[in-house]
């Protein structure tokens, strides 16, 4: 799925980590940059301290962009 915002255009599936940001925003999670090189809950989590410059700015679009969308989950 390919999603553009502020003027980039993200390649996004699911684990990467613009995916991951936008999801921890929708469940109203802090932001904590990783990511899932396999899938969401595969194989093994990539941490921020591993993660390059480029995959953080990734992870903090797709947090801000969920956030700017205003989609989050109903919990009630």
């Amino acid at each position: 799925m390919k999603i553009e915002f502020e003027g980039v255009k993200y390649d996004t599936v699911n684990g990467d980590p613009f995916d991951r940001g936008s999801a921890d925003s929708y469940y109203g999670r802090r932001m904590d940059p990783h990511y899932w090189p396999s899938g969401t809950y595969k194989d093994y989590r990539v941490e921020e301290e591993d993660m390059s410059e480029k995959e953080i700015a990734e992870y903090y679009a797709g947090y801000k962009y969920n956030e700017e969308l205003g989609d989050y989950k109903d919990w009630g």
